[in-house]
């Protein structure tokens, strides 16, 4: 009699570890199932970022490259006066519109980055965030520095100076303007400073 309860003691006991091997198994299929879940959203929330970003770089680059498109190029009449009135307001108009573009696209920054702003469980998908982040502040500080060149472009037309080349005094030329509206140095001056700086980057590297 005795050797038959122990035998059924053990073989609850043989039962219950079973059960509890079932159970283990069961919620590490769990746990992996979650795990691979987690990963892919991240995996699709970066996806979806990554192609923000890029639409939001093309839209950037067009910005930082040069003025708004839409606006007509000024058409010079015969024997029409350099920087007249027409041309000045022609001109304030450019920088206006590209500082106001300008000035959507560094909020668009500032609400993009608060509303991608999250703590991946990834390391991956962490310094995926951190290089799109850096990217944007370094953007950013772009659009900062030629937010600043046109305040002093439009300055210079309200002081009557624009157009006019700040090393020479000659004119600048209103094609030159129409492709970089902040200019200010005429062609030859502009390759003048370009080939200065070349030398001087070339003696530095000679001596480093």
């Amino acid at each position: 009699m005795p050797t038959k309860v122990t035998v059924s003691k053990k073989q609850k006991k043989a039962s219950v570890s079973k059960k509890k091997v079932v159970a283990n198994k069961l919620s590490k299929k769990k746990v992996i199932a979650k795990k691979k879940s987690i990963s892919k959203k991240a995996h699709s929330k970066k996806r979806i970022s990554k192609k923000k970003l890029a639409l939001q770089s093309s839209s950037r680059g067009d910005v930082l490259s040069g003025p708004l498109h839409g606006i007509a190029s000024y058409v010079t009449k015969r024997g029409e006066e350099y920087m007249n009135e027409k041309q000045y307001k022609h001109f304030q108009t450019i920088l206006a519109s590209w500082k106001g573009e300008l000035m959507n696209e560094a909020n668009r920054t500032v609400h993009h980055m608060q509303d991608e702003a999250s703590n991946f469980p990834d390391p991956n998908d962490r310094a995926t965030q951190e290089s799109e982040f850096s990217l944007e502040l370094r953007t950013r500080d772009r659009e900062r520095k030629l937010l600043r060149k046109i305040e002093s472009a439009l300055a210079r037309i309200e002081g009557g100076s624009y157009g006019f080349c700040e090393e020479t005094g000659e004119e600048i030329g209103l094609k030159r303007l129409e492709a970089r509206p902040v200019a200010t140095l005429c062609l030859e001056a502009q390759e003048r400073r370009e080939l200065s700086e070349r030398q001087f980057r070339d003696l530095e590297d000679r001596y480093r």
